[in-house]
């Protein structure tokens, strides 16, 4: 038995698994520097988890099923990760976009499985750049702060 053999975990790509926590990682890097939930470390693993999924059932689905079902699937338990870190406070909704980056993770997951790691890693810069970009945006622009945009703190200062 030689290190390759070792190594290997054929079917599935060392460079996938790579590119999944590299994705996940510079998502999770933004969200993590601004203090916000689902961070470097669980981001990571929302892309690296999804992919394994996407991953394994095609593979897995010779005569037996539709893999695509399970990209149905995973949207699905997603969305239940997406909702646990929403809450309301005094009448405020909080946790969306962390919830819509969770969402965005796993996109990113069925991406590498799918299409492959060039194009995942270009959307994973697009996702850091919305959420970058439009707090840019709100910092030099009250116009995109108004309504329920409004932060919570100055929220709290009206009352």
């Amino acid at each position: 038995m030689n290190l390759t053999t070792i190594l290997s975990i054929d079917p599935l790509s060392w460079a996938s698994i790579g590119t999944a926590l590299f994705c996940g990682g510079i998502i999770g890097l933004e969200r993590q520097l601004r203090g916000k939930p689902v961070g470097i470390r669980t981001s990571s693993l929302i892309v690296l988890g999804t992919y394994l999924f996407i991953a394994t059932s095609a593979i897995a689905a010779s005569e037996t099923g539709d893999p695509s079902r399970v990209i149905g699937q995973v949207v699905t338990g997603v969305g239940f990760l997406g909702a646990g870190v929403m809450l309301a406070r005094d009448g405020i909704v909080m946790g969306v976009t962390s919830a819509a980056t969770i969402w965005s993770l796993a996109a990113i997951g069925v991406c590498i499985s799918v299409i492959g790691e060039p194009v995942a890693i270009k959307l994973s810069l697009v996702i850091v750049a919305i959420i970058y970009g439009v707090d840019l945006l709100e910092r030099y622009s009250t116009s995109f702060t108004r309504g329920v945009h409004t932060k919570f703190s100055d929220w709290k200062r009206k009352e």
